[in-house]
């Protein structure tokens, strides 16, 4: 291999075949990088030695496929290349044959300036032989194998399941397949194998799990695509900390993997204590937790400044941010994102000098040194009189839907202010930094249902087969909004990597949860019928995790996009730009399916 040579190896005779990176004509002498995926080896073309030889090497461009046959001899020491592995040897040629040809390329691997994402996945191939990806999708590899081997030795078994099943949608849309024999009826790509799973716990595969491909029809961003790889697991018999042992487990084999040591077990945080402090069910711990000053201010002064005292006061703490400029604290207001009527306070200076008792306080009771960054989230002196707060369907859970506006928009802004500076100050590292800061946490008792605003209707949280807590069994048709579920998300530096739970193994229990989500005893036959049948045949206690395998290699590889680690991608608009896919097909087709085309206008 072109990355395999090293001084030792000086004398022999070898061949090398790969691509050319690059090639320098010094007229009697040509030099030629030959490049595969495990690096670059120089190849020297000398006409004293082999005129014929030589000729042909003036034929060479880049990206042609080629062939050399020499003997490998150590470089001149004036010649020793530090940058490469192989930079102390070349290999004299004594043959060479062009494989094949390449006609001009719209970019070239070596390229320093990378070309727009858009021509980069078009030729999705040359792309790929860029140095950087090929790191990526090996390091994809080497991940995946550390996950999989992991796994086997504690005794999980890797069971398939269907590609083609049936529609069960789980919140986002789902990819349907015509069925030819069966006309008029569709199968559906696979959000989840959920139900599969479940079933192969009630068959008696007590610990199963699966890296494999689900689909999804949504609307894409950077850490999304419509068809995605996750590690699915799930376990017979399980307290959710055997499930984080496992999980806790195979990261840690995927990291070290990866040349990352990470410390076990992970930290535990209660889902409301995380909306709390951080304003998101997904905190990144590299920042300080907010803070609630209410109590710093007067009632008086909390009226001076408009401030409704019946909502929290949240203070965000931006480590060794130093002095802000006018224009600065000017830039902190686009940043902020209202949720129900929350206001920002970024010049805490005025503040303090206004109200120095209070200011005083404040900086107290964060911790906040001379050169740290704070700024203030408030809710608006009206915002606790907007109608219908006082009888929201979740206005008796911990966190209130009026103070959940406060927290979620002091969340928001506490992350986008410390990646505004973190170039600046060096609070967030690349991932692919070595030292880097893995944060990771488990967050735990989510609300087991969610109002939707617009359908003014209970959805559940996380999926209709999470069990709720034992104890809040008697709450689900008389309170649902106080009912925890036995859920769990497993999140590193503000990146949820996977949700699980404990699942219903009763049927009785599994209508119980369909009914409060509003199905019918008809719908939920219908949809899950073959499931609640199969509840009835022994079904022992079970659990499990699905984690996403595209955003963990992202993370590893310091990738700003999911498109960095998957070979073949989407764009945001779901389309692959090298196939040219989706793309219509022909009439014919469509009748022997019984379909036809309605376009939208």
């Amino acid at each position: 291999m072109c990355g395999a040579l090293r001084p030792s190896d000086a004398g022999k005779k070898v061949v090398l075949m790969g691509w050319v990176n690059r090639r320098r004509d010094l007229g009697s002498i040509i030099f030629v990088d030959l490049r595969d995926r495990t690096g670059v080896t120089q190849v020297v073309f000398n006409r004293e030695l082999n005129a014929a030889v030589h000729d042909k090497a003036e034929d060479l461009r880049n990206e042609f496929v080629i062939a050399a046959i020499g003997t490998v001899k150590k470089r001149d020491a004036d010649t020793i290349n530090p940058n490469i592995p192989t930079g102390e040897v070349e290999l004299v040629t004594e043959e060479l044959r062009i494989l094949n040809v390449s006609k001009q390329l719209p970019f070239l691997p070596s390229d320093t300036v990378l070309a727009n994402e858009e021509m980069r996945l078009k030729y999705r191939y040359i792309d790929l032989r860029r140095d950087a990806m090929q790191f990526n999708i090996e390091l994809r590899h080497k991940v995946a194998l550390a996950i999989r081997d992991n796994l086997a030795s504690q005794g999980f078994f890797e069971i398939e399941t269907p590609f083609m099943t049936r529609s069960t949608p789980e919140g986002a849309r789902d990819y349907l397949v015509p069925s030819r024999v069966q006309p008029g009826s569709f199968y559906a790509l696979p959000q989840s194998p959920q139900l599969f799973k479940q079933i192969l716990m009630i068959s008696g595969f007590d610990k199963y799990f699966q890296i494999v491909r689900c689909f999804r029809d949504e609307d894409l961003r950077a850490d999304r695509q419509p068809e995605f790889t996750q590690i699915d697991l799930e376990m017979s018999y399980p307290q959710p900390e055997r499930v984080w042992e496992v999980v806790e487990g195979f990261l840690t084999a995927a990291f070290k993997a990866a040349g990352h040591e990470i410390k076990t077990p992970f930290p535990r945080m209660d889902y409301d204590d995380a909306i709390r402090q951080y304003g998101i069910d997904k905190p990144d711990l590299r920042l300080p937790a907010f803070t609630d000053v209410r109590d710093c201010f007067t009632p008086a002064d909390l009226e001076q400044l408009a401030i409704n005292k019946d909502l929290p006061v949240i203070a965000i703490r931006t480590p060794g941010v130093g002095e802000l400029s006018r224009k600065e604290r000017d830039d902190i207001k686009p940043l902020f994102v209202s949720k129900g009527g929350a206001r920002v306070f970024e010049d805490f200076k005025r503040i303090e000098n206004k109200f120095a008792e209070a200011g005083a306080k404040v900086r107290q009771k964060t911790g906040a040194a001379a050169d740290d960054l704070l700024v203030l989230v408030v809710g608006s002196a009206q915002a606790g009189k907007t109608p219908g707060r006082d009888d929201h369907p979740a206005a008796k859970r911990k966190v209130t839907p009026a103070e959940l506006a406060i927290y979620a928009s002091a969340g928001i802004l506490r992350v986008a202010l410390a990646q505004k500076y973190a170039d600046r100050h060096g609070i967030f590292q690349k991932s692919g930094d070595p030292g880097k800061d893995f944060r990771f946490l488990w967050v735990t008792n989510f609300p087991m249902f969610e109002y939707d605003e617009a359908d003014r209707r209970w959805v559940a949280a996380h999926h209709p087969f999470t069990s709720p807590h034992d104890e809040d069994m008697d709450k689900l048709e008389s309170d649902p909004a106080m009912v925890r579920a036995l859920a769990y998300d497993v999140v590193l530096n503000g990146t949820e990597l996977g949700s699980g739970s404990v699942r219903i193994h009763r049927q009785d229990i599994q209508r119980k949860i369909f009914h409060a989500l509003g199905m019918t005893e008809e719908e939920a036959r219908s949809r899950f019928g073959f499931f609640l049948e199969a509840l009835e045949y022994g079904t022992p206690p079970h659990g499990g995790i699905a984690l996403g395998l595209d955003r963990i290699v992202m993370i590893l590889a310091g990738a700003d996009s999911l498109r960095e680690v998957i070979p073949f991608p989407k764009t945001a608009a779901a389309k692959d730009l090298m196939v040219e896919a989706p793309t219509p097909v022909a009439e014919g087709q469509l009748r022997e399916l019984g379909i036809g085309v309605v376009v939208k206008k």
